[in-house]
């Protein structure tokens, strides 16, 4: 049987204040194009599905179009809500979509029910957790006698675990969204503070593969069958040299589990940008590239250029970001401390100023003007 593994769509995310939903959009008519060309059996969703618990109405438009493309082609879906999707909203209509082979995760109420396929090589179970922290294992047991709640995330997601009656004899996938330790982030993810998210992986021993969503980078943690496939689409400049893929996953007999990916291809790439403004805005040295994409320039000039952000943009109309890295900027300058200062005029203390910002010293034209101002000021007060 074969699957193909996605997550953290972050449908309806804006990045530096740019709308992403018409790269989305490209990019999940190529899944469904690669759903297709690979005739996988089924599609594993691994949460963040949209960016907000309350997504736009052309966020959801765009899921719909999405899952109804997969149901037309034949393709189940097996799909959880992660931590920035509502879990009510995901289950929405979950029972009436399994009839069409679309199976969303329920609110976790403390119980997981696999969902059991067939093929050559027998049965093969689908189970599907939700996020979960410990208040919400907490909640679904409460009432419970003797069931203790979880403190932490990993004695939360271990008490959901030993909770599904798992046939370690039968093949298992489990499709989840949690941060599994020694994963590598990005900065376009939330993170618990102190690493209090953490996971260890051993919690999933019991499955063949484990469908993770939450990181954005593309990797196996631990062992190759406990696996992040990455977003489809970069979030962050620190993904800029990343190369965004979907994971494929071919299972046979129980123990036999192929793995592969398809790379993406963008409307859009990310890239970062770096040089001085006469050399960023020549046009041998964006000729190679397409000006569309999403850029971060970094200038090394030493003075600052006028209105640099509206100019730069003529060329690279989807900007996101500008910033500086020369001997200003790359120095922790200050003024010298309280006693020095006194010892010295306003218009030295104005020179300085002027230096530390700009990296050079004030014309004399400059310093007349200043002079000027300072025996205006002193009259008038």
């Amino acid at each position: 049987m074969k699957f193909l593994h996605i997550s953290d769509l972050h449908i309806g995310k804006r990045v530096n204040e740019f709308p992403m939903i018409e790269d989305q959009k490209h990019i999940l008519r190529q899944i469904l194009q690669i759903a297709e060309q690979e005739n996988v059996d089924g599609v594993l969703l691994a949460g963040d599905i949209y960016d907000k618990t309350v997504p736009s109405a052309e966020a959801v438009r765009v899921f719909d179009r999405f899952l109804t493309g997969l149901a037309d082609r034949g393709k189940k879906v097996f799909a959880v809500s992660g931590n920035h999707d509502s879990p009510e909203r995901i289950a929405f209509g979950a029972r009436l979509m399994q009839g069409m082979g679309v199976y969303l995760s329920p609110v976790y109420e403390g119980t997981v029910e696999g969902i059991s396929l067939w093929d050559e090589y027998g049965e093969l179970q689908v189970w599907l957790l939700p996020f979960v922290k410990p208040a919400t294992v907490r909640h679904a047991l409460e009432g419970e006698s003797g069931a203790e709640g979880p403190e932490s995330y990993q004695d939360a997601v271990l008490t959901a675990v030993k909770r599904m009656k798992i046939d370690v004899t039968k093949r298992n996938i489990l499709v989840a969204h949690q941060f599994v330790t020694g994963a590598g982030r990005c900065d376009s993810e939330e993170a618990a503070v102190g690493g209090l998210d953490n996971v260890d992986g051993a919690v999933f021993d019991g499955f063949d593969y484990v469908a993770l969503g939450h990181i954005h980078s593309p990797q196996s943690v631990g062992r190759e069958e406990i696996r992040y496939c990455g977003t489809p689409l970069k979030y962050s400049f620190s993904e800029a040299e990343q190369k965004k893929s979907v994971t494929i996953l071919e299972m046979k007999e129980k123990g036999d589990v192929k793995i592969s990916v398809v790379p993406l291809i963008p409307l859009h790439d990310m890239r970062k940008i770096r040089g001085t403004y006469l050399e960023v805005t020549a046009r041998s040295f964006y000729q190679d590239f397409s000006r569309e994409d999403y850029v971060q320039v970094t200038l090394t000039d030493e003075e600052d250029i006028p209105d640099g952000l509206q100019k730069l943009r003529i060329i690279y109309p989807n900007l996101m970001r500008l910033s500086y890295d020369n001997r200003r900027t790359g120095q922790d300058n200050a003024i010298e401390g309280a006693e020095a200062v006194e010892r010295k005029s306003e218009l030295e203390l104005f020179g300085e100023f002027y230096e530390l910002q700009n990296n050079q010293s004030m014309s004399s034209e400059q310093t007349a003007l200043v002079r000027q101002v300072i025996e205006q000021l002193r009259e008038e007060m």
